[in-house]
Parts: structure tokens; sequence; C-alpha cells
């Protein structure tokens, strides 16, 4: 049986996230890239990220708990590489340091055929993959990752969390070969801590060996779960390692520290890195057949899902399908229990709460 959603009027969503995001402090421009990140993620059926997910984070560890500091200003550290540039965020709000990051390398790419942002004193920017979806609706290959607010997820065959959830984020323009992006998004954990949040909501279970409890033992129950675990075993734990190797390079300190008090002359911060490259810039121009760059890319996707292998996943392809549904809809979609927590957030600030009763339903 499918669910029900009910259909929010973006703009309506908008100016709720907007006056929660101002009512903590938050300045105008900071609210509205928080909200249009949101309505993004929610807009593209992410609703591990949506906006419950933004405010909550931002009540744990953000500007509820000195994380994060609300009008902050980002300061671009002077360097010696003309593509690359390093930025201390200050804990400026994650979502608006993301967006301002993948627009500067764009710019990059376009002057040097590659771009790098590397981001030090971060608050978590929520779903990497919506900044590389952005990229890759312009025709620019991108990629991110960042180390996450905690530190929840167990090393493979290790018995304390250490590592983040630790997000990669691809994304390619490939609409012009099969309609869409394609965007490899994933956090490094089996699930994430989102996700169990969502369950938790819905009264839905984990999948097996995707999180322990507090003495170590395997859960599905999303009430039980304290910690995660890698997907994949050694190789989900490998691409988490790698987040944490790159963010000790830019400045990221001990992991098991971070959105935790910190001894004297420790960080508690997360680390952001963001590339893009313009497609020019790969192109070794003997593409075979006498076909060019796009022609290339459309015929290599072809192939592989070409053998009988025609009604494959390809990734994004679930938020291109979410993104039509929501156009189609009129707005954005939330469950009952989602419509529920927005109230709840509304009744905290003083604003109109949204009457279920007179939302349109799909």
């Amino acid at each position: 049986m499918s669910e029900t959603f009910h259909i929010v009027p973006e703009e309506r969503h908008n100016a709720l996230v907007e006056a929660a995001y101002r009512h903590r402090g938050y300045t105008a421009d900071e609210a509205a890239d928080a909200a249009r990140f949101c309505a993004f993620a929610s807009a593209h059926g992410v609703r591990t990220h949506n906006a419950i997910k933004a405010l909550h984070l931002d009540e744990l560890f953000g500007s509820g708990a000195g994380g994060c500091a609300p009008g902050a200003e980002i300061e671009v550290v002077e360097g010696r590489f003309a593509a690359c540039e390093v930025w201390d965020s200050k804990k400026k709000l994650g979502q608006s340091v993301a967006y301002a990051a993948i627009e500067r390398c764009i710019e990059l790419a376009d002057r040097y055929g590659v771009g790098q942002v590397s981001v030090d004193n971060a608050f978590h920017y929520l779903w990497g993959g919506g900044y590389v979806l952005e990229a890759a609706r312009r025709g620019y290959i991108a990629y991110t990752n960042c180390t996450s607010s905690l530190a929840e997820v167990v090393p493979f065959t290790g018995k304390f969390p250490t590592l983040g959830t630790n997000p990669h984020s691809w994304g390619f323009p490939t609409a012009g070969a099969v309609g869409f992006p394609i965007v490899i998004d994933w956090a490094t954990s089996v699930v994430a801590m989102g996700r169990v949040q969502q369950l938790k909501r819905e009264g839905g279970q984990l999948p097996p060996d995707a999180a322990v409890d507090e003495n170590g033992e395997m859960t599905t129950d999303p009430n039980r779960a304290k910690y995660l675990v890698p997907f994949g075993a050694h190789k989900g734990y490998g691409m988490a390692l790698v987040n944490e190797i790159v963010a000790a390079f830019i400045g990221g300190s001990l992991p098991t520290l971070r959105s935790r008090p910190i001894p004297e002359g420790e960080k508690n911060t997360s680390s952001f890195y963001f590339q893009v490259i313009h497609p020019d810039a790969v192109s070794g121009g003997a593409f075979a057949g006498s076909r060019d760059q796009a022609e290339n890319v459309r015929a290599v996707i072809e192939d592989i899902k070409g053998h009988g292998n025609e009604d494959i996943f390809l990734p994004g392809q679930d938020f291109a399908a979410a993104a039509e549904k929501t156009a189609e809809a009129g707005g954005l979609l939330f469950s009952a229990a989602e419509i529920a927590e927005f109230n709840q957030l509304a009744a905290e600030i003083g604003a109109e709460p949204w009457d279920p009763a007179g939302l349109q339903e799909i």
C-alpha cells in the first residue's frame, strides 16, 4: 500500500523554514539558503535531509550548541594555486558555505578546467548530492565529500564509533544521454542517521546489519539503534576513512571530538571538499566511431544498459522521478508525521501551522 502525502506549496514551506532560521539568529540570506536547499532536497525525494533534519541538526549541534555561528563571514585563506582555494568558514551555516563553494568551483573550472575549494571550520551542509546535482545540470562534472557532525560509525572490525557517516557525492552532466544527471550519492554507513530518525517517525524497521545498540549488538529497531555500521564491510570503511584523511589535510581534528566538548587547543568542526571539472578539460578528443564527447557518453551508457540490462537503475534516476512527481503535484510532498513535526516547529516560533485538512493529498 502506497503512502499518502500532503502537498505543501514551496513558498509556504520556505516561509516557515526561513522564519525558523531567522528565529535562531540567522541572517535573511542564510535563512533563504537554508529554505532553498531544504525545498530542493524535498523536491527530489530526499526525506532524510529535509528541513526537519536540518533544523534538528542545528538545534543539537549548530546554533543551539555553538557549533554554527549565524552571520559568520567566510575567510579565503591566501594560497599559491590559482585553481584551488581554501576557506575558513568560521562555522557559518553549512548550506550557505556549500552554495558559495560550488559556485566558486564552477568559476574556477570555467577558467582553469578544474576548480577546487577546501573548507575548514565548517558546519554540516546536509545532502551533498544536491550541490553536485545542481552543477551537473549546468554541464559540469562535480564531486564533494565532508566529515559528518558526529563520529557515530564503528570502523570495520572495531567496537567504538570513531568515524562519521562521511558521504561522497558525484554528479555527471548526462541529461542529454539519459534525460537526467547521473548522481552517485551515499553515506558510507549502511544507512544515514537521518534514515534511522525517519524510520523512528514512521514506525519502520532498519535493514539487517545496519546499526548496533549501546552494547554493540546488531539491531533493526530504530529506537534501539545507537551507532551505525559501514556498508560493504572494509570497502565502506575505506571510503569513510578517505573523508577523515582529506579533512586531516585540510585542518580537521580528531573525529571523536566533533560536536562534542573539546580539550584546550583542539577543534570539533567538520571539513568540506568540493571539486568541479569542465568536461572539455578531460576530453582526449579521439573518440571511437567519429563520435563527439556527448555522443560517446551516450554510447557508453547505452552499452551498459544494453545486452538485457535495459531496465537497470541508474543513480540519480530516483531523484529525477521524485522531482517529476513533485512538479506534477504542484508542491512539496510530506507525510502526516512530517506535517506534525512542521507544526510543532511552527508552534515553537509562533508561526501559523499547516492544517492537514486544507492541504491536497496524493
